[in-house]
């Protein structure tokens, strides 16, 4: 493959630049094959990115060297790469997003190294409304993706008993990512509490396997649930992205009896995907996470939570939890005022 070439991707002409540049030193893996990559999984991997706001993670000297997130879209962009203007109280500022919805913007942004694609779990146009609530399942060593799939097995049973259906993925690094589509009008003062109770539910069942608190010095031998991604703020590695890890494995859509057998058979590999593994997989087992996209489910009100049995124990709460509920609806109430604030700051100033 040639180091710089133009080529013309439905319609639109490009020009890509060190393609024989390695990005993945271990794997020997260029950039022209993370296009090649991008390029081949585009059918499964563009609905999942379709509407929504992008913040891209560029590795311009490969894995093993400096990295940056760019939120903004690069002011460079061809004119015809879609934005999605974003109200960010953090900078008080309106940030023109990425919106990826076609090959020639793929191709585009592979070609500056954007390794990663992460994405909101909201559409541009209604950003303060989660189309789906998220589980990252992240072990502390020396756990890995083996007790990661036990918690997220408890975590599907515990939505299965309230009628849901969800859907799993690996991180592409370490860990499990669980998926709950919701295509009801709720916002992340809905979601994020919501997620909170089940990580705390979890904890207080499974002490001594799962932690709800990001302190890393609580998560030896443990799966921190990590409840947080829920938020408007925030975005999550998108199904299919390459990871900037030592090979180039891939956040996988992955069956429910996928999971079950690594956790079976404890053997973490059976939930690592490389880019090419998994091509051949979309083309064999099509989009195993369409369900996130098309499947119609509300979420309950938070007491639905109550009495809920984890592996055949209780959701009980114990005598101290009266206080630790008044807390959480303390925090629940300010969630609220601030989320109303971000709502009327950006109303007005969209208005402007």
């Amino acid at each position: 493959m040639p180091k710089d070439t133009v080529v013309d991707v439905q319609g639109k002409h490009l020009q890509l630049s060190n393609l024989d540049k390695v990005l993945y030193p271990e794997a020997n893996y260029t950039k022209g094959q993370v296009i090649d990559y991008y390029v081949r999984i585009a059918p499964v991997l563009l609905p999942h990115l379709h509407g929504r706001p992008l913040t891209m993670k560029r590795y311009p000297n490969g894995v093993n060297g400096m990295f940056f997130y760019e939120k903004n879209c690069p002011k460079h962009r061809p004119e015809w790469v879609k934005t999605a203007r974003v109200w960010s109280e953090g900078n008080n500022r309106w940030m023109d997003y990425c919106v990826f919805e076609d090959l020639p913007t793929l191709v585009w942004a592979a070609n500056l190294a954007d390794i990663e694609l992460h994405t909101s779990l909201s559409l541009g146009k209604e950003i303060m409304r989660p189309t789906f609530l998220v589980f990252d399942l992240d072990p502390g060593p020396p756990a890995n993706i083996v007790q990661c799939c036990q918690v997220g097995i408890w975590v599907r049973d515990i939505f299965a008993k309230l009628g849901l259906k969800s859907c799993a993925k690996t991180s592409g690094s370490k860990g499990l990512q669980i998926y709950v589509p919701l295509s009801t009008a709720v916002t992340y003062d809905d979601t994020k509490p919501f997620a909170h109770e089940i990580a705390r539910l979890l904890e207080r069942q499974y002490p001594q396997q799962v932690v709800s608190d990001m302190k890393k010095s609580l998560r030896t031998g443990k799966v921190f649930v990590d409840w947080s991604q829920n938020d408007d703020h925030k975005t999550t590695v998108c199904v299919y992205s390459l990871r900037a890890k030592e090979r180039p494995t891939v956040s996988t859509p992955v069956k429910w009896d996928e999971v079950e057998n690594c956790l079976k058979k404890g053997d973490a590999s059976l939930l690592v995907f490389e880019a090419d593994a998994v091509v051949e997989r979309s083309k064999k087992l099509g989009d195993l996470f369409e369900p996130v996209l098309k499947l119609k489910q509300k979420l309950p009100p938070l007491k639905a939570l109550e009495g809920i049995q984890v592996g055949g124990i209780a959701a009980a709460q114990d005598s101290a939890e009266p206080k630790r509920k008044q807390r959480t609806s303390s925090a629940s109430s300010a969630r609220t005022k601030r989320s109303a604030k971000r709502t009327t700051s950006a109303a007005k100033k969209r208005s402007v």
